[in-house]
């Protein structure tokens, strides 16, 4: 069974730095795309960032220069990390992959950035 863990969220001042992990545990095949997206309250969920064979990273405009997605495949784990972070970062951040047939979530971790 494929499970995703979130963790790293919680609050920071404006300015300051966080980084995010995704613990992937279980076997996945076809991977396409490995992502982060965010979902702040009162709106849609939105991708932030994505990395497809382990090089190629696309970024939402909000959040170029400031967050890097990577990954870890030893470790099975992708990370995002985000500096500068801003109050409107702030966001319940989730990871998804993707693969050729299903998507896979975590629950989610709440990344609160205080001004």
């Amino acid at each position: 069974q494929v499970q995703l863990v979130e963790s790293g969220g919680g609050l920071v001042q404006a300015g300051g730095s966080r980084r995010l992990s995704c613990a992937i545990s279980g076997s996945i095949f076809s991977i396409n795309a490995m992502a982060w997206y965010r979902q702040a309250p009162g709106k849609q969920r939105e991708l932030v960032a994505s990395i497809r064979g382990g090089v190629t990273t696309t970024y939402t405009d909000s959040v170029k220069g400031r967050f890097t997605i990577s990954r870890d495949n030893a470790k099975n784990t992708v990370y995002l990390q985000m500096n500068s972070l801003k109050p409107e970062d702030t966001a319940v951040y989730y990871c998804n992959i993707q693969t050729t047939r299903d998507a896979y979530w975590g629950r989610g971790t709440q990344v609160t950035v205080s001004s």
